[in-house]
Parts: structure tokens; C-alpha cells; sequence
């Protein structure tokens, strides 16, 4: 498909800068293509009210690391460059791949120096080597250090990586370090927050809970290839950059079970839909599943096993975009956008939320 076919105007204000407190406060559109009314506003706190008993959240418990470093290249005959690097997919106990700024000018080979100001971290040293280069500032990064004595030292000075909608426009601070994090994140490894995740609240969990509504977790770890753009001009030409992640068997079975009992699956974020998908069979069954996903849904894709979606508002000509569009229909989801910007709500990772429901085949 055309990528200009998911293009839309959205103002600069309509980009939040800070979540809205308390967390489950934030806006809700809930968005039923089979239904009247196809659109209607609420709020994040009212979500058990459109679930039912037997229904089962599947949440993606993976944690933000302060992937963001930045340092200073070395090369023999040159002189320290400044260099920033946003990690986003582990390989090993000591190798990373990144995201390196400036790409151009960075070799295989090169040693870089993280750390404050370019200096080595007060634990140890954070230098790597620069291992392979890719397309688009991608290059693999061999640290000195390995296992837990390298994720002490990335804790230590790197910085959360902010989405650069946000970036652009502030600093990160030390309020990011908690409202970029779910209130379940247990599992390290993200450089990008499952954004719909941030909406809730240990007294939302409870109302769910009466509700006799399930939550289950899953763990697919963001990578920071989600904030990169479409440039291609047809979505057959667009790469998707790998996420690793896994479903236990535990929570196979269970989600399973849901569905041969009559309940829906409702996936929390874009992050654990794909994830599931990843995972599904054509039939709808969900086998355990740890892998590597690079899985890209554009209108056409048929969902094998996922009722329901809740997530934020996304990014024009974005990949996120496509999937919602493929999830509740391209017409509905260009209507839903378009009410959206109209009536306020707040867009992109700090933003409200939407509640879509998948349109009939």
C-alpha cells in the first residue's frame, strides 16, 4: 500500500510533553467499528465497563533501561569525536545493536568511550568497540564489560531515551524515570515504554479485578526502531527492525483457555499484539513462543488471535498507525483520528488512549 495513504495533519499541541495524573485520568476512545456508535469519549477509568467477566488483559511487562549514551569515538589518527548512541536490541552478554549518531562517520572498528562526559563511568569501564555497521545508524557494539557489570554500568550513566517528539521540545528528567515506566515493568530490557501501559493504576487493577477480568504478561522488549519513521513510499519496501521477546507456556495455555471458554483477548499496547500474533497460529491457537519478531500488519493482515486493542494515538505514515488501521479498518481508524485532533485529545507516548475493538471480517 501506498505509505501517503496513512499521512494525517496533527497540530504541535496536540503532542503531550508529561502524562496526565492520575495516570487512569487520561481520555479514552473507544472505537467499535461493528457498532453504534462507531466513536464515543470516555475515560481510561472507565475500561472495566467495556470488558466482561472472563475477558483477559495481556500486558507486556518488559522495563525501560537508560539506554541513551553518549561518549567519545577513538581511532587511531583521528582525533575524539562526540558520539551518541541509543541501545536497542541485546545480543549477547556483552554485545548490543544501537542506533548511532553521527552514523556516517563511524567505522567497524572504531573504540568508543561512554560514559559522563566521555569519560569513563565511576564503576568501570564503559568502553565498546564498534563490531559491524548497518543501514541507518545501526551498528553493533561490543562492550569490555559483560553480564550484570555492564548492565550496572549503562544504569549508572545512561539516560532514559525519550521519544524525539519529545526530546525535541525538553530534557529528560528525573519525573521520566517514573512516568516512563508501567507500574508492572519487571523485565529489563526496553529502550521504549509500552505507552499504553502507562495509563494504569493499582486502583484501576483492583476495579478490573471485580470486574473478574483476567491480566496476563508477556514480554516483548521495545526497541528504539518503533520511533523511526516510514521512508519508504510503499509498505512492501519497509523493514521492520527485530524485537526480541517470549510467551510462556503458562500463559498460552491460559490465554487459550480464554478463548475456548468464550472470552476475548485484549492486548494492552501494540508492543504485546504483535507479540501474540508472533505467537498465534492460523488456527488462533497461541503456542509458547521466544524469538526475535520483525512482524509488520497493514491493512489485508488477518488476526488470528486478538479481540481487542488498547493503545495510544500514533505517529503519521507510522507503522503503528498501519496496524490500528488493519485492526479496526482503514476508514474507521482515518474517522477516529480525525475526532481525535477535533476534540483534543493528546497524542503520542504521554497521550491519551483509544479502546479498539477489531472490525468484522
Amino acid at each position: 500500500m501506498r505509505v501517503d495513504l496513512f499521512d494525517f495533519d496533527l497540530p504541535d499541541e496536540r503532542i503531550a510533553l508529561r502524562p496526565a495524573e492520575p495516570r487512569d485520568s487520561a481520555r479514552l476512545l473507544v472505537v467499535d467499528p461493528n457498532g453504534q456508535p462507531v466513536l464515543s469519549d470516555h475515560h481510561v477509568f472507565d475500561l472495566p465497563s467495556f470488558l466482561r467477566a472472563g475477558d483477559a488483559l495481556v500486558f507486556n511487562d518488559t522495563k525501560v533501561i537508560p539506554a541513551q549514551l553518549e561518549g567519545i569515538r577513538h581511532r587511531e589518527g583521528a582525533g575524539g569525536q562526540q558520539v551518541s548512541a541509543t541501545l536497542h536490541m541485546r545480543i549477547s552478554a556483552n554485545k548490543w545493536k544501537a542506533f548511532a549518531k553521527p552514523g556516517k562517520r563511524i567505522k567497524e572498528g572504531d573504540r568508543i568511550a561512554f560514559g559522563h562526559g566521555g569519560e569513563s563511568c565511576m564503576i568501570g569501564s564503559l568502553d565498546a568497540t564498534v563490531e559491524e555497521k548497518g543501514d541507518a545508524g545501526e551498528v553493533t557494539l561490543a562492550f569490555d564489560l559483560s553480564g550484570p557489570a555492564l548492565d550496572e554500568a549503562i544504569a549508572s550513566v545512561g539516560h532514559i531515551p525519550l521519544p524525539p517528539y519529545i526530546a525535541a521540545k525538553r530534557p529528560e528528567d528525573e519525573r521520566d524515570r517514573a512516568d516512563y515506566q508501567t507500574i508492572y515493568a519487571r523485565e529489563e530490557g526496553a529502550v521504549a515504554a509500552p505507552t499504553a501501559g502507562l495509563h494504569f493504576t493499582p486502583g484501576l487493577f483492583e476495579a478490573l479485578d471485580r470486574a473478574g477480568i483476567e491480566r496476563h504478561f508477556v514480554t516483548l522488549h521495545v526497541g528504539a526502531g518503533t520511533f523511526l519513521p516510514v521512508k519508504a513510499d510503499d509498505t512492501d519496501d519497509h523493514k521492520m527492525h527485530l524485537e526480541s521477546g517470549y510467551v510462556s507456556a503458562e500463559i498460552a495455555a491460559k490465554l487459550n483457555a480464554v478463548k475456548a471458554r468464550g472470552g476475548r483477548v485484549v492486548c494492552v499496547g501494540t508492543t504485546s499484539l504483535r507479540l501474540i500474533e508472533s505467537a498465534a497460529e492460523e488456527s488462533g491457537e497461541i503456542k509458547p513462543w521466544a524469538d526475535a519478531t520483525g512482524i509488520f500488519i497493514t491493512p489485508g493482515y488477518r488476526f488470528k488471535a486478538v479481540d481487542i486493542l488498547m493503545t495510544n494515538f500514533h505517529l503519521p505514515r507510522s507503522t503503528l498507525f498501519m496496524l490500528v488501521s488493519a485492526f479496526a479498518g482503514f476508514e474507521t481508524m482515518h474517522a477516529a483520528y480525525t475526532h481525535a485532533i477535533s476534540t483534543g485529545y493528546r497524542f503520542y507516548s504521554y497521550g491519551d488512549a483509544s479502546l479498539l475493538f477489531r472490525k468484522d471480517r
